[in-house]
């Protein structure tokens, strides 16, 4: 049901929208690259073979990635292309991913951009599967750009982020992934103030209904916004179907869509 929605709301919405849409823009052009790339001057330029391999892969990303990494301001703290397993003949599983400065993952910040250093051997006990986590399952089921999180990511970050990942396809099948990761601290100190422009309490929620922003400081980020009425109203942003209209939940609260983000915002009165 669509509903009349304070035209505050719907400009907040509008300007969460436009505050994510450049990462999206950004990883986009970073698969267009790499499919490029991958379906000629990639493809085994240090064997003389047919297929691609990590060592001419990894430069290539490192040069895609690195500077927005390394750019004041930046929202994101991770960045790279995640292969499928078996696509690099020389590294059947590979995570060719970069941290930014402010990444705190293993001892602390470091100044430095450097390479995430991951378990690639399924034999050892530290090895993990990303194939079964959600910003790889979901985009190879669907075939298009996917937002994880609010989560913790044991891999990457050790925080609380938000993952965005889109498919690479290579001769109609799928390479692997691009993608990023942004800390969720870092949205809520861009997101918040604009957010509490609406003059309602309010809340920033993800497709699934977990929470990435909120007026409420009962509202704890990454937990589920339990609202009657509400997992119904998110269904069309999990099946990746851009909606414009505000819905209304049974309790009187109003759902914004923000834009293509899958994101939206609850409003309550």
């Amino acid at each position: 049901m669509s509903v009349t929605v304070d035209v505050t709301a719907e400009h907040i919405a509008r300007r969460i929208a436009s505050t994510i849409d450049p990462v999206f823009a950004m990883i986009d052009g970073w698969r267009d690259v790499l499919e490029r790339e991958l379906s000629g001057p990639l493809a085994g330029a240090l064997t003389g073979s047919t297929e691609p391999t990590a060592a001419t892969l990894d430069p290539v990303v490192a040069a895609l990635v690195s500077a927005e990494l390394e750019r004041d301001g930046t929202l994101i703290t991770g960045a790279g292309f995640v292969a499928a397993p078996g696509f690099l003949v020389d590294a059947p599983w590979h995570l060719a991913w970069w941290l930014s400065g402010s990444n705190t993952f293993g001892a602390g910040p470091d100044p430095r951009l450097r390479r995430l250093e991951a378990v690639s051997d399924p034999d050892s006990e530290q090895f993990r599967d990303y194939t079964t986590l959600e910003w790889w399952r979901v985009p190879a089921r669907t075939g298009t750009r996917h937002l994880t999180g609010p989560y913790v990511d044991y891999l990457c970050t050790d925080d609380y982020t938000v993952t965005i990942t889109t498919p690479v396809r290579v001769g109609g099948e799928m390479a692997g992934l691009v993608g990023t990761d942004l800390y969720v601290a870092r949205l809520e100190q861009v997101l918040l103030p604009v957010i509490r422009e609406s003059g309602h309490p309010c809340t920033l929620v993800n497709a699934s209904g977990r929470i990435v922003a909120s007026t409420d400081a009962r509202r704890a980020t990454g937990a589920l916004l339990r609202l009657d009425g509400l997992a119904e109203a998110l269904t069309p942003l999990r099946d990746a179907v851009t909606v414009t209209d505000a819905t209304s939940l049974p309790g009187g609260e109003a759902v914004v869509p923000c834009g293509d983000t899958s994101l939206a915002l609850v409003l309550e009165a």
